[in-house]
């Protein structure tokens, strides 16, 4: 089986939301108690030019998107993304698919630094962006309350591009 990554587009949306509720619910994902209720809520704030989602025989089976860190002028080439990837798809390389994508349309339109805060028990994802050239930062301690209530640290990881 291989994997295909086109566009993510407003028709996806149940299966991005399946998939988002997927992840959360591993408690090692976001602090999002919930997926965004609607499309519009989703999509507002992401770059439409880096979203992604991979399917996989016709069916989608992960999503990626990007969004702006600040609308400052300096940090014009810094974004956050997230990966998602559906429970039965993990270890199948989706992940690597959609992180590829990212990484080439961002860098493609002049991004220099991706980057995304990671759950220290989240170790397939701290793993597949190690593979794909991203560093820690270092570790943000007690960043933010989960939905339990608990404390929870977060891994900042980046990659500089080396094209831009």
């Amino acid at each position: 089986m291989s994997t295909t990554v086109r566009p993510l587009a407003e028709a996806d949306w149940p299966e991005v939301h399946r998939i988002y509720a997927e992840g959360i619910a591993t408690g090692h994902a976001t602090f999002e108690a919930a997926p965004p209720a609607t499309w519009v809520d989703f999509a507002t704030g992401k770059l439409d030019a880096h979203r992604f989602v991979a399917l996989i025989d016709g069916r989608i089976t992960g999503w990626a998107a990007v969004s702006a860190v600040s609308s400052r002028p300096v940090y014009r080439g810094v974004v956050e993304h997230s990966v998602y990837v559906e429970a039965d798809g993990r270890g199948q390389g989706i992940g690597h698919a959609l992180l590829d994508a990212v990484i080439d349309s961002t860098e493609a339109d002049g991004i220099w630094t991706i980057q995304a805060s990671i759950f220290p028990e989240n170790t397939a994802s701290l793993a597949l962006h190690a593979r794909h050239g991203f560093r820690t930062v270092g570790t943000r301690e007690r960043i933010g309350r989960d939905v339990a209530g608990r404390w929870r640290d977060t891994v900042l990881i980046e990659r500089r591009s080396h094209r831009v």
